[in-house]
C-alpha cells in the first residue's frame, strides 16, 4: 500500500538518501543531514500546531510503501512565502520600442527585481524516487498536499505558487545563471542554490537592481527563459491540470517558471467532499478511484475506491487501515483525475487520458 504521512525523525535517513537522486535544482531538498533534520523538526511543530491563520509553518509529507516500509517521495507546503527573509523573483515586463523613421516596431522584455514579504503559500519539495514512478503515484503525491489544504483551508495564504525547475544540465550548469547572477555573486549555480537555502542576505547584498534587457542575454540564456526542466514537464502539466498558470514571473536562478492558482480554485481543493464512513468492504468496489485523506496533526492520504451511500461512503478495508479510520469517522476525497476535456479525448498520451505517464517527477523548490 501507498500512503502520504507527515515527515518524522525517524524519516531522516532515507530523505537524506532519496536527496542524494535530485540532481541539481530541488532547492529545499538539500544532501545536507543538519539542514534536513531541522526541516523535519520544523514540520512536525507545524503539524502539531496548525494555526488559523498562515505563518512561518513548513510542511513536509513523504511517501511510504508500506509493503516495502520504505520512504519513495516527498512533498511539502509552505504556509507563507516570505516574511523575514523575503522571496524574490523577476517579473518579466514586455515595453514596446517603435521607430517610424526606420519602420522598426519591437516588443523588448525586461526582468524586474521584486521582492515579497507577505507572499502565497507555496507548494514544494517534490520528489519521487525512479523506481516508484507509475501507477499514479506522482498523482498521489502531488494532489496530498491539495488535500491537506482542502481540510485546513484558513492554514494558508488565498493564493497559492509553484516554483518550477528551469534548465539546468546534469553538471549543474544554468544557461540562465551564467548569464546573469554568475556575473554578481561569482559563484557557481549548485552553491547559490544550496546557500539559497541556509541564509538568503547575499540575495539582496548582491542581486541587481535594474531591469535586465533580455536581448541583451546570451542566445542559450534566452531560450530557457520560462522553461522547465525535462523531468519537471509532467509537474508543470499536473499543475495546470489543476488551475494553475504562469504568472509572468521567473526564479531568480535557473529562470524557471512561477505559476500559481487561487487556493480555493484549486481542483483538487474545489472538488473536494467530506463525508462519513459507514462502511468497510473487503471486496473490491467498482467506482471511481480517488484521493482520499483523513485526521490534520496525524494526516494521511492515500488512493483507492469511494462508493457514495445515501448516508455516507463505503471504502476498502485496505484504505480504511491506511488512514486509521473506522465506521463513523470523517473522510475527504476528491477525483483523481480532472474530467478530461472533449477536445483531447482522442489525444492519446496527454496529461488527462487513460495512457499517459506518471505526471508528476519533481518540482523546483
Amino acid at each position: 500500500m501507498i500512503i502520504m504521512r507527515p515527515a518524522a525523525t525517524d524519516d531522516l535517513l532515507p530523505l537524506l538518501e532519496l536527496t542524494r537522486l535530485t540532481g541539481f535544482g530541488l532547492t529545499t531538498l538539500p544532501t545536507d543531514r543538519e539542514l534536513l533534520r531541522k526541516r523535519i523538526a520544523k514540520s512536525t511543530r507545524s503539524f502539531s500546531n496548525i494555526p488559523d491563520q498562515p505563518g512561518d509553518e513548513n510542511y513536509l509529507l513523504v511517501m511510504e510503501d508500506t509493503k516495502r516500509k520504505q520512504v519513495v517521495g516527498t512533498a511539502g507546503i509552505i504556509a507563507k512565502v516570505g516574511g523575514f527573509e523575503p522571496f524574490y523573483a523577476y517579473r518579466i515586463v514586455p515595453t514596446v520600442h517603435e521607430s517610424t523613421f526606420l519602420k522598426v516596431r519591437k516588443e523588448i522584455r525586461t526582468l524586474h527585481l521584486v521582492s515579497e514579504h507577505n507572499g502565497p503559500s507555496e507548494v514544494c519539495s517534490l520528489f519521487l524516487a525512479p523506481d516508484a514512478r507509475g501507477g499514479q503515484n506522482g498523482r498521489l503525491l502531488s494532489l496530498s498536499r491539495f488535500m491537506f489544504m482542502a481540510e485546513n483551508p484558513r492554514a494558508f495564504e488565498a493564493n497559492v505558487i509553484a516554483e518550477m525547475r528551469g534548465i539546468i544540465d546534469d553538471q549543474g550548469r544554468s544557461p540562465f545563471w551564467d548569464a546573469i547572477g554568475k556575473h554578481f555573486f561569482e559563484i557557481d549555480f549548485p552553491t547559490a542554490d544550496y546557500l539559497s537555502l541556509v541564509n538568503r542576505r547575499f540575495i539582496a547584498d548582491l542581486m541587481p537592481r535594474h531591469p535586465i534587457y533580455t536581448t541583451l542575454l546570451p542566445p542559450e540564456a534566452q531560450a530557457v527563459i520560462g522553461q522547465v526542466h525535462q523531468q519537471s514537464v509532467p509537474a508543470l502539466k499536473l499543475l495546470e491540470s489543476e488551475g494553475f498558470r504562469f504568472t509572468g514571473m521567473l526564479d531568480i536562478f535557473e529562470g524557471g517558471p512561477i505559476v500559481s492558482c487561487p487556493l480555493e480554485q484549486v481542483r483538487t481543493i474545489r472538488g473536494s467532499r467530506r463525508a462519513t464512513v459507514v462502511d468497510v468492504s473487503h471486496e473490491p468496489l467498482a467506482t471511481e478511484i480517488c484521493v482520499m485523506a483523513a485526521g490534520s496533526m496525524d494526516f494521511r492520504a492515500c488512493r483507492g475506491e469511494v462508493e457514495i451511500v445515501a448516508s455516507g461512503v463505503r471504502i476498502s478495508a485496505e484504505c480504511a487501515k491506511a488512514l486509521r479510520l473506522g465506521i463513523g469517522d470523517s473522510l475527504r476525497f476528491a477525483p483523481l483525475r480532472a474530467p478530461i476535456p472533449h477536445d483531447l479525448q482522442e489525444a492519446p498520451g496527454s496529461d488527462e487520458t487513460p495512457n499517459a505517464n506518471d505526471p508528476m517527477i519533481a518540482d523546483r523548490s
